[in-house]
């Protein structure tokens, strides 16, 4: 279609210059045809990034949800601003690991529990999606404890009204909407997001402060310091939106010479992320931390945002819970989806049928109603369940980050798109982090 509009254009520049006598320098018509050519170029561009945007904003974004939210308001109102290099250097590690399952989605046009089982085998397949399985359900009961606790927050509606209703309604909008018109929806959600940014500014911060936190490593070397340094590590580098990138990716039909515009769509999804989880624990840090106030209940954390919203805090705080909470709700069943799917090598596709694709809905459905179902446990505490459940992530990063990190090596899986030098030690510097921190909370747990 585009070949006849260049002849096209061709001759009429040709025509044109023919008569350039009557009407100017032809070096005239040389510059037209470039200024052309570059605005036609750049409009191609930009309609191709805005194709392949998704899978690295949308896994970024669901990053920030109340989990994220929980502790990164934790972190700050325990320490302010001094241990948020912590979330620098997570959000450094996100977008390294982020490119990496993103890139061997569109090279090999497979997921990772696919790519597992074909090259480590079986038994390697199993290891992996065993860790996701049990790090992706204790994500989801932590989304779910975001509804409950925004729900009890806004309205006053118990856990045993608004998780069930929760549950049905991003199973319904997963599987029963279009895979394009899920993708929009759950983007639209993230801009709920907005509110800590602007909070963060209204509370007049120490940006000094903030600043030095962000590039000075300090931080007391105790077991509550490091215990919320590793869930801020597994908040932000969460192991469901590994799985989740590269299956993405390969459901988009990326092509591999779209890669660049694919590594600009993380990069961007990953710094708003780091932003947002910055504007937090600003936003907490100037307003719990200086008053020395901690965080037990939903409410509590709600206050950072009165700077903006003065007595409507637990509102706004309340809306933006559950947003984040519906957001994530929808993504991370459909992650284990995936993974289950492609460990057992059986069809998985929000756009097939369950008759086509039994398995991916079974998983869908599972992983859903056991963890509302461990919500609704009377007495279940919200505020530790979206906290630790996020240090258990970090732990299991160490079962799938060397999984990730060898196939990425591998020239036989990923040919001339392999980890180069920069990227092997990138990787690697960022795993041995992960180890040191868990290493570091075992041994002032355990001594």
């Amino acid at each position: 279609m585009i070949m006849p509009r260049v002849t096209s254009l061709r001759a009429s520049v040709t025509r044109s210059s023919r008569r350039s006598h009557h009407i100017g320098p032809p070096g005239r018509h040389v510059h037209l045809r470039l200024v052309r050519g570059r605005a036609r170029l750049r409009r191609v561009s930009l309609a191709t990034l805005l194709l392949v945007v998704g899978p690295g904003v949308l896994a970024g974004l669901s990053d920030d949800d109340p989990a994220g939210i929980t502790t990164y308001s934790i972190l700050g109102a325990k320490f302010g601003y001094r241990m948020l290099w912590v979330l620098a250097l997570s959000t450094v590690a996100l977008i390294v690991f982020h490119e990496l399952g993103a890139r061997m989605g569109v090279v090999t046009r497979k997921g990772l529990l696919a790519l597992v089982r074909e090259h480590r085998g079986p038994s390697g397949a199993t290891i992996v999606l065993g860790a996701l399985v049990v790090a992706n359900l204790g994500t989801l009961c932590a989304e779910f404890a975001g509804v409950a606790a925004g729900a009890e927050l806004l309205t006053g509606v118990s856990r045993y009204v608004s998780v069930p209703i929760a549950a049905v309604a991003v199973s319904v909008l997963v599987l029963r909407g279009s895979f394009h018109r899920v993708e929009h929806v759950l983007l639209a959600l993230s801009l709920v997001f907005v509110a800590y940014v602007v909070s963060g500014f209204l509370a007049q911060p120490d940006w000094g402060q903030a600043a030095r936190g962000l590039v000075v490593p300090s931080m007391p070397f105790t077991r509550d310091a490091v215990l919320v340094a590793v869930a801020t590590l597994g908040t932000t580098l969460a192991p469901w939106g590994l799985a989740f990138i590269q299956s993405y990716a390969v459901d988009k039909r990326i092509r591999v010479e779209d890669l660049g515009y694919e590594r600009v769509d993380v990069i961007v999804g990953a710094v708003m992320t780091g932003v947002i989880g910055v504007f937090v624990v600003v936003a907490s840090a100037a307003t719990l931390h200086v008053h020395g106030k901690t965080i037990h209940e939903a409410r509590d954390a709600a206050l950072a945002l009165e700077p903006l919203a003065g007595h409507l805090a637990a509102t706004l705080f309340g809306v933006g819970f559950i947003g984040a909470a519906l957001l994530a709700a929808a993504v991370v069943p459909l992650s284990t989806a995936y993974s289950v799917s492609e460990a057992f090598q059986r069809p998985g596709d929000v756009n097939d049928s369950f008759a086509q694709a039994p398995l991916f809905y079974t998983s869908f459905g599972v992983v859903v109603v056991v963890a509302a179902g461990i919500v609704l446990i009377p007495g279940a505490p919200l505020i530790p369940i979206l906290f630790l459940s996020q240090a258990l992530n970090a732990v299991l990063l160490l079962v799938l980050l060397p999984f990730m990190r060898h196939l990425a090596r591998d020239p036989e899986v990923m040919g001339r798109h392999a980890l180069g030098p920069a990227g092997r030690v990138a990787s690697g510097v960022a795993l041995v982090l992960v180890a040191a921190a868990i290493l570091a909370l075992a041994v002032l747990t355990f001594t």
